[in-house]
């Protein structure tokens, strides 16, 4: 008879786990993964494309540099990161890639106007993001209900 119940208790534990605990554990942890890349996408700060003319020799370019905000000082400086940049005149120029990006950095410093940089529009995307957290902080305070 002792056998018997403790089959019965261990099949009942067993389905307990099974149903209930294991998959709550994964859901859990899928859930924390989720909420990680959200809030990396969040931190990923803003983005602009900076344009200024480049005069040498009596020849001239348009320069386009895309930026990211590293900070803001109070005169309206940005400190940036060049992300990418290139001539809109490619026989102005031969350079690309690095060099380029390097010659920029000496052209223009690590501060740009603030004014002057045009901001990737975020605010949508964003706002989706803000919403999925928001479902997923739902879903890890949801406890199933099978």
């Amino acid at each position: 008879m002792l056998v018997f119940w403790t089959f019965v208790v261990a099949a009942l534990l067993g389905y307990v786990i099974g149903h209930y605990v294991k998959p709550n554990h994964r859901l859990q942890k899928e859930i924390k993964k989720a909420r990680e890349i959200c809030m990396a996408a969040l931190e990923q700060g803003n983005k602009g494309v900076y344009r200024t003319l480049v005069t040498e020799q009596n020849k001239s370019s348009e320069l386009v540099i895309e930026v990211k905000e590293l900070a803001v000082t109070q005169g309206g400086q940005v400190k940036v990161e060049y992300l990418e940049a290139y001539y809109k005149n490619p026989e102005f120029r031969t350079r690309k890639g690095e060099a380029l990006l390097k010659e920029v950095r000496e052209l223009l410093g690590d501060y740009l106007p603030l004014n002057d940089i045009e901001w990737y529009e975020t605010t949508e995307r964003h706002d989706n993001i803000k919403k999925h957290l928001n479902t997923l902080d739902n879903l890890r305070n949801h406890q199933p209900e099978e």
